[in-house]
């Protein structure tokens, strides 16, 4: 693959509606919000595709962070004091600014998703949508690496703006 001539290209098929404005005060993580409340657009071009999503209880959202800026191949992540490397932390300020949440999924309404435990801001663009399937998305860590020793405060921590 020559990275050069060979683009990728996605186009978003929704938005994202949510309470928070910009990433200062932004909860890092879907269940540190776990009652924040949100809808999803999902544009009319590919609502056909929204059937029979309202049987699942949660599912994945894939989003393009678009306030960030910057990236950085180190960095020292909200819940912690020591810098890692990108791709061993959960931290926005990626190569490739792509996010993911699980979220609780309330209510389908045409177009509109009803969605709750949210941490993503306002007006993102939604690259795609996936079930949640326990059997298939949950797994027994046996390490997690520097996490293990990160004293996980996750439902207190928000985004301080460090990586817009």
């Amino acid at each position: 693959m020559d990275r050069k001539e060979d683009l990728i290209s996605y186009q978003p098929i929704g938005i994202v509606n949510s309470s928070f404005k910009d990433s200062i005060g932004t909860p890092i993580q879907p269940v540190a919000s776990p009652n924040s409340k949100a809808t999803v657009e999902i544009f009319d071009e590919y609502a056909e595709g929204l059937i029979d999503v309202e049987g699942f209880s949660h599912i994945i959202l894939i989003f393009h962070m678009h306030l960030i800026k910057k990236s950085q191949l180190k960095v020292i992540p909200f819940l912690g004091t020591n810098e890692h490397g990108v791709f061993a932390t959960r931290s926005p300020g990626r190569p490739n600014p792509i996010g993911f949440s699980v979220v609780q999924l309330e209510k389908r309404d045409g177009n509109i998703l009803y969605i709750k435990g949210i941490d993503i801001i306002d007006g993102t663009p939604l690259l795609d949508i996936k079930p949640f399937v326990p059997a298939f998305d949950v797994r027994k860590a046996d390490k997690i690496g520097w996490f293990e020793n990160a004293g996980i405060a996750i439902t207190t921590i928000k985004d301080d703006g460090r990586f817009c």
